[in-house]
């Protein structure tokens, strides 16, 4: 096998799915499944089995899989460990991002930090908090931006903290809420019991939520064209001046927020490429950008 097995393999075992892994290979699904018929007839073994949704492997196919993903692994620490003794920053900085962070704040930060390093490529991968802790567990990214509290304990910096908020189209009054059209939106789980532990505190009856959509940014379109209202971390709103914004707080008083932390592991840090990329964002204001 060579690298482009490897990769192929890997792939498959990612998604479970002829069709996506072709997409991320960037393959026709003709072409990709000749190379797995390729391969099998190498090894004399089949190496998957087709299912009415995606693929299995048989056990043959699992360990070339296996296989495959450990040499990946192997060939991008020599290819790091190569470009650390040239005493640069390069290579290719492997990053997991949360799904706002990645839509509104990880392309500038990627541009400005290509600007002071050329050489640097970037592999990213965007998805719920939960996801991005999970890959920098498995040591897959070299940090995460991750939204929210994850247990953790190598190194972390806190990037900013935000208040959580009504946003709302027209004015309200507080009472009125379990009255008024809720527009909700999918989220990850610390978001949802934040929200959730805060209306049953203060509301005996369900919110009255007319829309259910995926993601914060449709939810966000949603109350502008007056649809409803939302509970959403203050950054989504903030651009938009003629939205009624109220935080929400505690019993106490005290405002409920979130925070926005960026993960990674202490040895990562023998890097150039990552020791470099921590001081470029220690050295920003990334809440402002």
């Amino acid at each position: 096998m060579d690298f482009q097995d490897w990769e192929m393999l890997a792939t498959l075992h990612h998604t479970q799915n002829i069709t996506q892994a072709a997409q991320h290979l960037f393959l026709t699904q003709p072409t990709l499944t000749s190379r797995i018929k390729k391969l099998e007839e190498h090894y004399g073994v089949q190496i998957i089995l087709r299912k009415r949704r995606g693929i299995t492997f048989t056990p043959e196919g699992m360990q070339l899989a296996e296989h495959a993903i450990k040499m990946l692994h192997e060939q991008r620490e020599i290819e790091e460990k190569l470009n650390n003794m040239k005493h640069q920053v390069a290579g290719t900085l492997r990053v997991g991002v949360s799904n706002f962070f990645a839509l509104n704040k990880m392309p500038k930060l990627l541009r400005l930090f290509k600007q002071e390093y050329p050489n640097v490529e970037f592999q990213v991968v965007t998805g719920w908090s939960r996801e991005m802790h999970r890959l920098i567990l498995n040591h897959d990214v070299h940090l995460s931006f991750i939204k929210g509290d994850y247990p953790w304990k190598e190194q972390k910096e806190l990037l900013y903290e935000e208040e959580i908020c009504i946003a709302s189209p027209w004015e309200f009054n507080w009472q009125d809420l379990p009255h008024l059209p809720r527009i909700d939106y999918y989220t990850d789980e610390t978001m949802k019991t934040i929200v959730d532990n805060w209306w049953y505190q203060n509301y005996k009856q369900r919110p009255y939520i007319n829309i259910q959509v995926n993601q914060v940014e449709t939810c966000k379109e949603m109350v502008i064209n007056g649809l409803g209202y939302a509970i959403v971390a203050n950054l989504v709103v903030r651009p938009y001046p003629e939205l009624i914004v109220k935080p929400i707080a505690l019993k106490s008083g005290e405002a409920i927020t979130r925070k926005t932390w960026m993960y990674y592991h202490e040895e990562s840090l023998q890097l150039n490429i990552v020791k470099a990329f921590i001081r470029f964002i220690e050295g920003l204001d990334v809440k402002a950008l």
